[in-house]
């Protein structure tokens, strides 16, 4: 495998948000990028995502050699492969889909090129099963927008060899990011298990009717969610309860926590729970626009990544 600091051109296959995302964060770190998308529809919302990361990309700062002339857009997957150092796939989540790409990558790729998939919910053991070069292929699990969040989650599958886990966290974090290497493959990962959990929790209290989606944003956003952005909910935890640090934490409050751990299972999406989500989400929405939306969005991260920049 070669170094991951020699590593120049990345090949970003996929169209949508984390694929158009991947390669905006790789263009704006100062690699060149063949972008791989499906068919030529899809150019003007791959576009559209390229910009509005860009300009959020631009606010918190660019790489020396940064530029979106450094870009090659197209639908020929072999082209978008050749010359290409790594490969970050963010194709659908279907899994036959990826099993027939990962077969096609294992043929047309230099075998010491690692590849990367920024699945979320399948595992490379079920995705690699097809490919002849199993053991080169990891999961490299990003968190939306890729080109802002620094988080990336690593796991191989059962044929990856361990030796390409360590070369992808190696190679993330010289790309400008948080890796985060797993134990094990675990569904999930770690950090998609915990906004899981936060997620499992809304769903009850909007259909058991206790809160809308605004009162569960307002709660997150001026309650634990500030805070996390600078201690996790580990340290948070430890901090809070003084000198005594987590052992006060669950001596004192572990058993009274004990009920709300083990109460509840993940409620059933009913056609009702599903439209009091929907309508809700709609109504803070109101009439802004996405586009709008996601550039209020980055420009609130971009403030919020400085701030702990500036400060660490």
């Amino acid at each position: 495998m070669l170094p991951p600091r020699s590593i120049t051109r990345i090949a970003s296959i996929g169209g949508g948000p984390i694929g158009a995302g991947w390669a905006a964060h790789f263009l704006a770190r100062g690699y060149d990028v063949n972008a791989y998308i499906h068919d030529d529809s899809e150019r003007a919302v791959f576009h559209a995502i390229l910009q509005t990361g860009w300009k959020s990309l631009t606010d918190l700062g660019l790489s020396p050699n940064a530029s979106l002339d450094r870009l090659t857009l197209t639908t020929d997957l072999e082209k978008a492969v050749q010359g290409a150092g790594f490969i970050q796939e963010s194709a659908p989540e279907r899994i036959e889909l990826k099993q027939a790409l990962y077969a096609k990558l294992g043929a047309i790729v230099p075998a010491n090129v690692i590849i990367g998939s920024s699945t979320s919910g399948l595992t490379m053991t079920d995705i690699q099963r097809n490919c002849v070069t199993p053991e080169r292929c990891v999961i490299g699990h990003p968190f939306n927008p890729p080109y802002l969040l620094p988080l990336v989650e690593i796991a191989g599958g059962d044929q990856t060899g361990p030796e390409a886990v360590e070369w992808a966290g190696e190679f993330y974090k010289v790309a400008g990011k948080s890796p985060l290497i797993m134990k094990k493959e675990i569904p999930g990962f770690v950090a998609t298990r915990l906004q899981e959990a936060l997620w499992r929790e809304a769903l009850h209290m909007v259909a058991n009717g206790e809160a809308t989606p605004a009162d569960i944003d307002n709660a997150l956003m001026n309650g634990p969610a500030p805070r996390m952005a600078v201690q996790g909910q580990c340290m948070a935890f430890h901090v809070a309860c003084g000198e005594g640090g987590m052992a006060t934490n669950l001596d004192q409050f572990g058993p009274a926590l004990k009920l709300p751990w083990t109460r509840l299972d993940a409620p059933e999406l009913t056609e009702e729970l599903r439209n009091r989500m929907v309508d809700g989400c709609n109504e803070i929405a109101a009439d802004q626009r996405f586009e709008d939306m996601a550039a209020k969005r980055d420009a609130q991260i971009v403030a919020v990544l400085r701030a702990i920049r500036d400060t660490a």
